[in-house]
């Protein structure tokens, strides 16, 4: 299922509910549309221990609230595969 309606336009709801965990913001080149939101949104919230996700395009950041310290190697490797990289922890 695509998340672009049939005129085109995106239609996502890439922030999914926060609960109390751990919040680490990522540097993620590649991301320019709702398509790349939804897409990260989903891939990185199917990781076990993932609470939610929030994707900003213009920033160019991800950032991630996890039950516990994030696993950065698990996700570069599933930002990668879902045709973004991963180039680092935001400061």
């Amino acid at each position: 299922m695509s998340c672009c309606s049939t005129d085109g336009t995106c239609s996502t709801s890439a922030t999914t509910a926060v609960a109390e965990g751990t919040k680490t913001v990522y540097n993620v080149s590649g991301m320019t549309c709702g398509h790349c939101k939804a897409t990260l949104t989903k891939e990185i919230g199917a990781l076990d221990g993932v609470l939610s996700v929030d994707v900003d395009l213009s920033a160019g950041q991800v950032s991630v609230t996890t039950s516990n310290e994030p696993d950065d190697a698990l996700l570069a490797q599933v930002i990668d595969e879902a045709g973004y990289e991963l180039t680092g922890r935001a400061a």
